[in-house]
């Protein structure tokens, strides 16, 4: 490369052409030209692009170019050793770079091993600890003693039974009527081994829960109604809700107390519900009744249905 640079140049001072008219005329940058002339490598591209360099340098001046490439083929060989030399200082650092990542690589491995291996023998601690805790709770627990059977006045003659139950402190005979261990319990059955039915108060009816709203009654509330359809819902309390819509779309969500929700569909949209009584629905501007008690939850409702 030492010796075309100036052979180039000789050409153009002989020819008196410039560098500028040369890079009109090649297209070639004139940093290129200033490169190729002073026999820079570093601001060259590679070998393949400088040789079509060389070739148009010297079309534009009209000379044959095979000396000039013959010249940049017969570089010389100490600039081939140096980029073979670096070349093989870069492999060789690349190498120690390989093989430090490589030892970290392994190091990082082998302790996150060891770690896991620690987490699971605490953990296995931890677990047979639990196991012996629960055990001794359990050998704690005694069985639940007998109720005392109720006390029976006994006929004259008769040896007296033992009981368990305490004789009164106050010294008063005991009533003639027995005196159960137990009070009755909710279902107003009398204590095992009595014969005397027992009076209780009977048990308080459990209100029956408020029916839903069907979907028929849905259907009849919301009449005639043409598309788009547009579904107002409102809450009074924390309510789940999910709208599917008839192209798929489906919509969950828990809407808290106080809010408004809207959609809006061409398709009739099917609802489902957590707390029938949390919210109120409006169809195409039309209330619907009340669809339950609180708490109820009602599944795959119609909007609007068919008639």
């Amino acid at each position: 490369m030492s010796s075309v640079g100036p052979y180039l140049r000789e050409l153009r001072e002989r020819r008196g052409v410039s560098l500028e008219e040369i890079s009109r005329t090649t297209r070639v940058g004139r940093s290129y030209l200033e490169a190729l002339e002073s026999g820079d490598t570093s601001k060259l591209p590679a070998p393949v692009f400088t040789r079509g360099f060389i070739l148009a340098y010297c079309q534009a001046l009209g000379e044959p170019p095979d000396e000039a490439l013959a010249r940049y083929a017969g570089r010389d060989e100490t600039a081939a050793e140096e980029t073979a030399a670096r070349a093989t200082t870069r492999d060789r650092s690349a190498g120690r770079g390989r093989g430090t990542v490589l030892v970290s690589f392994v190091l990082l491995v082998v302790l996150g091993v060891a770690l896991f291996a620690v987490a699971l023998v605490l953990q296995s601690g931890r677990e047979a600890t639990g196991e012996r805790r629960a055990d001794v709770r359990r050998g704690d627990v005694r069985p639940p003693s007998r109720p005392a059977e109720p006390r029976r006045d006994t006929p004259p003659g008769a040896p007296d039974t033992p009981t368990s139950a305490p004789a009164p402190s106050s010294g008063v005979a005991a009533a003639t009527r027995p005196i159960p261990a137990t009070p009755p319990s909710a279902t107003g059955s009398p204590p095992a081994g009595d014969s005397t039915p027992a009076t209780t108060k009977p048990p308080s009816p459990t209100p029956a829960p408020a029916t839903t709203v069907t979907q028929h009654e849905l259907t009849t509330s919301v009449g005639q109604v043409n598309a788009p359809y547009r579904l107002v819902a409102r809450t009074n309390a924390p309510t789940w809700i999910r709208v599917r819509t008839g192209d798929g779309r489906q919509i969950d969500e828990t809407i808290p107390a106080g809010q408004v929700r809207e959609w809006v569909s061409n398709r009739p949209f099917t609802v489902s519900v957590g707390n029938a009584g949390g919210v109120w629905l409006e169809l195409n501007g039309k209330p619907l009744p009340p669809l339950g008690a609180s708490g109820a939850v009602i599944t795959g409702i119609v909007l609007p249905g068919t008639p």
